[in-house]
């Protein structure tokens, strides 16, 4: 089997995804900014580590460059968090979440089309609060820029086999998360594993006839 390309992979869900990848006999090629998080997992057996600013199109036309193995899937989930009402959304918030969330959705799809020699798939992350609920201004249009981008890029890839779908999870029971959810919302929360199988299955042969879907993983969250 090809290998999987997974960006953000030093964080929790990037964890389980790349868990849930090598249970399935993938190998991995992980993605996100140096530090001993990514030099963990890269010590991981079938786990390739690549350190890389994932907001940067340079970066990662350099870093997609160095992967010699045949690859099927992308699952991106490099992004970034900030609150904020309308009234706090300043310059450097904005261009952040944007580089962060859709800058990086972008170069890395743009990047991985030259990869794929017989079609592909490729799954992005949106959230809950891209299509609907109260949400921080910046955080919410950005992850909804996202997820009109997997849907032009499925319409815009078909032709060359590679599908494109966006998983939107709402609160994922994390550690970092953990420390500021209550008791009742973190019982409600989602597991990254949970959601690591849903990308998974998008990534697999059962899911061929989906393409530019935009799948909620919720829960009860």
């Amino acid at each position: 089997m090809d290998a999987v390309i997974v960006t953000g992979a030093a964080g929790a869900l990037g964890h389980a995804v790349v868990a849930e990848f090598r249970s399935l006999g993938r190998a991995v090629v992980a993605l996100d900014r140096a530090g001993e998080r990514l030099d963990t997992l890269g010590r991981q057996e079938g786990v390739h580590a690549v350190a890389v600013d994932l907001s940067s199109r340079a970066a990662v036309r350099d870093a997609f460059a160095q992967i010699d193995v045949a690859c099927d899937a992308l699952v991106g989930l490099a992004g970034g968090f900030t609150p904020g009402a309308l009234a706090d959304v300043d310059e450097e918030t904005l261009e952040s979440l944007w580089r962060s969330n859709f800058g990086s959705a972008l170069w890395t799809a743009q990047a991985v089309v030259t990869l794929f020699r017989t079609g592909g798939s490729i799954v992005t992350v949106g959230s809950k609060t891209a299509v609907q609920g109260p949400a921080p201004v910046a955080h919410a249009t950005s992850k909804a820029a996202v997820v009109r981008l997997t849907q032009l890029l499925a319409d815009e890839l078909r032709p060359q086999r590679i599908r494109v779908n966006a998983v939107l999870p709402s609160v994922i029971d994390t550690p970092a998360n953990r420390t500021w959810m209550s008791e009742e919302l973190g019982a409600r929360a989602v597991s990254p594993a949970a959601i690591a199988k849903v990308i998974a299955f998008l990534c697999g042969p059962d899911a061929a006839p989906i393409s530019g879907a935009a799948i909620p993983v919720y829960g009860d969250a």
